[in-house]
């Protein structure tokens, strides 16, 4: 017999999680990010001739990431790029206190919890979830004041970036993402 609605429904229509199981994504390391907008509406601005020019809601994306350390001093920026409908970016976390720089030959060990309980969605501060959710939250309250119907994507994807070869990479991805829009949305 089923004593509660959450037995009935336990394992069924929960949606698994897009991070990577086990591993620890407070962790010093880089991440790359791609953010969305829901139904990929283009609330951003616009790409002409390989530009992007940016909308309102697009120059305070812009103000609210280069904030982030503000928030989250142990956060390194890096590459980033607005676009009509989603933002890339690379986030490197540095928790060590040694410098202001993250080595690079070591980006992401790939680290994994393995230390006794783990709260069943992770922790929820000073992690890789946080550092975007706040950025969210700061846009989407400065955005919907413009358009009460802004909305993002409910979730994000992310990328660990394991050498200084994948950085770079990703890097020319970001900066070249502009130009490579009307060959992708022709």
């Amino acid at each position: 017999m089923i004593n509660s609605l959450s037995e009935k429904f336990y394992g069924l229509y929960r949606i698994e999680s897009a991070r990577l199981n086990g591993f620890d994504y407070g962790s010093n390391g880089a991440y790359f990010v791609t953010i969305c907008t829901k139904f990929m509406q283009p609330h951003f601005g616009k790409i002409r001739n390989g530009i992007m020019g940016l909308s309102e809601i697009g120059c305070r994306i812009w103000e609210c990431w280069l904030a982030i350390p503000s928030h989250f001093p142990f956060v390194i920026l890096d590459e980033f790029v607005v676009m009509p409908d989603h933002v890339h970016g690379i986030l490197m976390i540095d928790k060590s206190n040694a410098s202001s720089t993250v080595r690079t030959q070591n980006l992401a060990s790939l680290r994994m919890e393995g230390n006794g309980y783990q709260n069943k969605f992770g922790p929820q501060s000073k992690n890789l979830s946080s550092i975007i959710r706040g950025f969210k939250i700061g846009v989407t309250k400065f955005s919907r004041k413009i358009n009460p119907k802004f909305t993002w994507h409910p979730r994000f994807h992310d990328r660990i970036i394991r050498n200084e070869t994948e950085l770079n990479r990703i890097r020319k991805y970001i900066r070249d993402n502009p130009g490579n829009w009307k060959k992708r949305n022709e």
